[in-house]
């Protein structure tokens, strides 16, 4: 999938993220897709590194690209233990 768009700004409200992109769009994401972002604090995730692909949470370990999130894509990652309900 080629990526036409790139990441320009992210901001947060209680349940979602909010990504706006280069081409003027704007990808509503629920928090609850990213366990590491759900459970991790205001602080943790305003430190957000900003590339042309995607975005990187150092503190948190979480990377999530452009790609991912305009295909819908939640965590990747193998279920954790404890997240598991």
């Amino acid at each position: 999938m080629s990526i036409s768009s790139s990441p320009m700004s992210v901001r947060f409200d209680s349940d979602s993220f909010w990504v706006d992109l280069s081409d003027g769009r704007v990808i509503g994401v629920p928090l609850a897709w990213f366990p590491r972002l759900l459970h991790g604090t205001a602080e943790q995730r305003e430190q957000v590194r900003i590339t042309s692909r995607g975005l990187h949470w150092e503190a948190l370990d979480e990377d999530i690209s452009v790609a991912a999130l305009l295909a819908g894509l939640g965590d990747q990652s193998a279920p954790s233990k404890s997240f598991a309900a």
